[in-house]
């Protein structure tokens, strides 16, 4: 059987289609990218935001559509809106199966009983059943990204993802070990271990382990040049996981702390569990041990009362902080969270862009000062990937994105980069 997926959202869901893409190649199928030739489409979702919802849904009108003309198409919906609308989702006329963010495993199982005209919801648990030796149809040939912890427990008020993709759950610590050890021996440089809160790993295993552990044994497996994770939790940031990323070149330079709000008022109301001086001091203990990292954070604007002052607070804090990129977000009601529940969303839609319009250009200007400082100067970076028109690009160890002119077969090499001009964006260089 052909089988196309559609993914949205993070990389744990890149990792999540890798895995049920590799099962079913395993199983005796192929997975093509051309939904007009397929016999299944599998649709991985995002529950984040609502933007991100929407996605699914008018996916899933194109899908019925083209299930009108193949009446045999198969079609699939997995992931936190899978979670989210299971039921609802199954009602859909075009929709065969809906099935949960653990329980991809079952992804050959579950195409079988769909193809034998079974119409079914599953939400099981069987994340006991993936391990190192489970196979996975890799993105990329050099770099592979390595879930070692699901869920969360943070349960902050505007997030839908405790209820989508459930309580934190860590993997053994040597399967992971197991896990890289074969990467390395493929030829693969870099890895990316994954969270919702990547941090926490370990914790609920209550056997010692810990992501800075995790590291500190990745770091003995020769072959891989670098270690990257994502994504990071205030409180989770350990003094032991600082000393770690010191200790190495190998460990990436590149730490995403998202912050939500300088206000303290509003960190309470979202159920942040930090303060912005507790914030603040784990900054300056990281760039005390790592003057070079880049530190990377989230905002949300217009969270329900947030108020003028509140929102001054948030943008002296990116003053201060000088992070080298801030993903923004203007705060929409999730349902089934407990700020949808409870506040009243009363930030005017035209205050909300403006203040995200005045923190976009804010965080330009910060951008171009400190890829001013490149210029001049040789990086060190990883080639990824072609870009459209042909150029290539990677990254530094501090996750800075250099394009320049090269041939293809430099994909997945160290090189080095003499910086000739720098945007708010990327870099541009030479060999």
């Amino acid at each position: 059987m052909k089988i196309a997926f559609r993914t949205f959202g993070c990389q744990m869901n890149v990792n999540d289609t890798e895995i049920m893409a590799g099962i079913l190649i395993r199983a005796g199928h192929e997975i093509v990218e051309d939904e007009e030739e397929a016999d299944a489409v599998i649709v991985n979702t995002c529950a984040v935001r609502e933007k991100a919802e929407k996605k699914l849904y008018g996916k899933l009108g194109r899908l019925k559509a083209l299930k009108r003309r193949k009446k045999n198409l198969i079609i699939g919906v997995a992931g936190c809106v899978a979670e989210k609308e299971g039921k609802t989702l199954l009602q859909r006329e075009e929709v065969d199966f809906v099935f949960g963010t653990r329980s991809i495993v079952k992804i050959a199982e579950f195409v079988e009983r769909a193809a034998k005209g079974h119409k079914f919801l599953d939400m099981s648990d069987y994340l006991n059943e993936l391990d190192w030796s489970t196979p996975k149809n890799r993105t990329s040939r050099h770099h592979a990204w390595v879930t070692i912890i699901y869920g969360c427990n943070k349960f902050c008020t505007y997030c839908i993802v405790p209820y989508t993709r459930g309580r934190e759950k860590s993997r053994p610590i040597n399967d992971i070990l197991s896990e890289v050890k074969a990467l390395a021996s493929e030829g693969y440089k870099e890895i990316t271990y994954l969270g919702q809160n990547v941090d926490s790993y370990g914790k609920d295993r209550n056997d010692g382990t810990s992501l800075a552990g995790l590291i500190r044994e990745t770091l003995k497996i020769q072959g891989i040049e670098r270690i990257w994770f994502l994504t990071s939790y205030p409180n989770d940031f350990s003094d032991e996981l600082i000393e770690v990323i010191a200790s190495s070149d190998r460990v990436s330079k590149s730490i995403h702390l998202p912050i939500q709000s300088g206000s303290n008022k509003i960190l309470k109301a979202m159920n942040r569990g930090y303060t912005r001086e507790q914030y603040l001091d784990l900054i300056g203990r990281i760039r005390a041990k790592l003057p070079d990292a880049s530190i990377s954070t989230d905002v949300i604007v217009g969270f329900p009362g947030e108020t003028e002052e509140d929102y001054l607070e948030t943008k002296s804090l990116i003053e201060e902080v000088k992070f080298e990129r801030v993903n923004l977000a203007m705060y929409s009601p999730r349902e089934g969270t407990v700020s949808a529940k409870y506040f009243k969303d009363d930030v005017p839609h035209e205050e909300k862009v403006r203040r995200l319009n005045e923190l976009l250009e804010l965080q330009k200007r910060i951008n171009r000062v400190i890829n001013n400082a490149y210029v001049g100067k040789n990086v060190e970076i990883i080639v990824e990937d072609l870009m459209k028109d042909g150029k290539l690009y990677g990254r530094t160890i501090n996750n800075k994105i250099v394009i320049f002119d090269g041939s293809k077969e430099l994909i997945g090499k160290k090189l080095r980069i003499r910086i000739e001009t720098a945007t708010a964006g990327p870099l541009y260089g030479v060999l």
